[in-house]
């Protein structure tokens, strides 16, 4: 039921997020994905603490396991399953850098784990008949467990925080904008930020005063241009501003400092 409804969340936050920006949303709608990773990391949260309550009153007094084998079976059949699906999605979560797909597929990982916890467990009692090493196996699976939803508690904190570009994707952008600079144009107060699939990327381009507004704005369209292409799904702002003002050099921050101007 857990995993039933992890999915149908997804799929609702992917369907969302596939909508185009409109009138009350500008920026489009990627951001919902966040949703369905909160969702997930939570559901994991949920699950381990299920676990967690089962076991902790078994280690003061353990209790024999009825009919392990058939247990077992149905869990490893459900586990292979998983593990393909949890694989395969992960693959298409990273190539579309959707954090929802992801969120599943590590939630579908976890529940993996779990049965990998089950199996050592049982199989460790049935040889030694210490029934405490089944609850005991059970704390360390929930440990691993707590471990990923707290990652993806995290992932989802900072998408929702605009966290910037990775440091990979910013080098490429400096990478791009490296030849304009030793042509004389410089480039400042550079922002960005994730919104599940869709980069947004802005900064100032310095340009000397004497120079046309069309020759301005075309440099500005060949970086646009460079930085969608090299980074896809991204929105790249460009403020054109002339070397030669002062206040060219004051606008940097977020706000900017009127009381200078």
């Amino acid at each position: 039921m857990v995993n039933l409804v992890a999915a149908l969340v997804g799929l609702w936050a992917l369907t969302l997020a596939a909508r185009p920006a409109d009138e009350d949303h500008t920026y489009g709608h990627t951001k919902s994905e966040y949703f369905s990773s909160g969702v997930e990391g939570a559901l994991i949260l949920v699950a381990a603490l299920v676990i967690a309550v089962e076991s902790v009153p078994r280690l003061f007094h353990p209790e024999p396991i009825d009919q392990p084998f058939v247990g077992l079976a149905f869990s490893v059949f459900g586990a292979i399953i998983n593990g393909a699906l949890a694989w395969f999605m992960l693959q298409a979560g990273k190539k579309q850098r959707s954090i929802t797909l992801e969120a599943d597929a590590h939630h579908l990982f976890a529940d993996v784990t779990t049965t990998v916890g089950v199996l050592v467990g049982v199989l460790m009692v049935a040889i030694t008949h210490w029934y405490i090493l089944d609850p005991i196996v059970a704390l360390l699976v929930v440990i691993n467990i707590i471990w990923t939803g707290t990652k993806l508690l995290r992932q989802t904190g900072l998408g929702l925080l605009d966290t910037a570009l990775p440091r990979e994707d910013i080098n490429i952008i400096n990478g791009i904008l490296e030849p304009y600079r030793q042509q004389g144009i410089d480039f400042h107060a550079m922002r960005s930020r994730i919104a599940g699939q869709r980069r947004f990327v802005s900064f100032h381009v310095i340009v000397p005063g004497e120079w046309t507004v069309q020759k301005g704005h075309t440099i500005c369209e060949e970086i646009e241009m460079a930085i969608r292409k090299a980074l896809t799904d991204s929105t790249v702002f460009t403020h054109l501003e002339p070397k030669e003002d002062p206040v060219t050099f004051q606008d940097l921050e977020l706000d900017r400092n009127t009381a200078e101007n």
